[in-house]
């Protein structure tokens, strides 16, 4: 799981708590108002799924959820120390010995690319399947940010649309209240219930839709780095690259702090040289 989304959703909900709790705001008005939650909720996933084809809004409401809320299989420095000792094997025992160990890697991506290198693919060939499925990721991945900062729009709309109807009702109730004793202090009442629908569509949209989506387009972000040190990566094995260089290669990949501790930690490859068949 990705904590940083939950710990980050606790966070919000409860400074959110807290804030109230401070300002003596009485939850029983709030929480009372459950059909304000529920036109908020399921109005904004209504009109989000009106807005996409219905395939498009479930792959991308479970994808990005999926997204959001777990970590990736890898990282930037896993993925490089992977493809070096990838590199290291090739040279010394030649292409045909990755067979296994790409057969056991979690990733499908690297796993492919890997598979098409064992196979003699043209170096083209592989570049334009790779690049292919990357282009493919990126638009689910745009999809799926786009239906929460849809819901995210919507969201605040149909709060306000909860809140004029809460209105309506007010003041229509206002001539029953002609003549009470307590007008004023049932008027205020009334209005503050009126304004329940708002608070939970602004709330909706700015502690959850919208944080969803920055998290989807910045998974989206790392995952294309990744792709693309995959795809350098794999490219590099095919063509025979050593495993220092390619370590540096991939190095100028990750951001300079990164890079500095990688190398402090002595780097992940080791210099195998020519391979020995051809000394032998």
């Amino acid at each position: 799981m990705d904590f940083a989304t939950i710990i980050g959703l606790v966070l919000a909900v409860a400074a959110l708590a807290l804030a109230a709790l401070i300002g003596k705001v009485d939850a029983g008005i709030i929480f009372a108002r459950y059909e304000a939650f529920l036109l908020v909720f399921v109005g904004t996933i209504g009109a989000t799924m009106v807005s996409f084809p219905m395939r498009t809004f479930g792959r991308g409401l479970v994808g990005g959820l999926r997204t959001a809320f777990v970590e990736p299989v890898y990282h930037e420095r896993e993925v490089i120390a992977t493809l070096v000792s990838f590199a290291e094997k090739a040279r010394r025992e030649g292409l045909l010995a990755l067979e296994n160990e790409a057969a056991a890697l979690e990733d499908d991506f690297m796993r492919k690319g890997i598979q098409l290198v064992i196979d003699g693919r043209d170096t083209d060939i592989i570049r334009k399947i790779l690049e292919t499925e990357i282009a493919f990721v990126q638009e689910r991945n745009a999809k799926a940010e786009a239906i929460f900062m849809t819901m995210g729009g919507f969201s605040p709309t149909l709060g306000i649309i909860g809140t004029v109807l809460g209105l309506i009702a007010m003041l229509k109730a206002l001539g029953a209240l002609t003549g009470s004793s307590n007008i004023a202090g049932q008027l205020g009442v009334a209005t503050a219930q009126a304004f329940v629908a708002t608070f939970f569509g602004i709330a909706l949209a700015n502690l959850l839709w919208i944080p969803l989506a920055s998290k989807i387009k910045e998974r989206a972000g790392e995952q294309l780095l990744l792709r693309e040190i995959m795809v350098e990566g794999i490219l590099s094995i095919q063509a025979g690259d050593n495993p220092r260089l390619l370590e540096e290669k991939l190095h100028a990949f990750l951001d300079p702090a990164e890079r500095e501790t990688e190398i402090e930690a002595g780097g992940a490859a080791v210099d195998v040289g020519e391979p020995e068949l051809a000394g032998a």
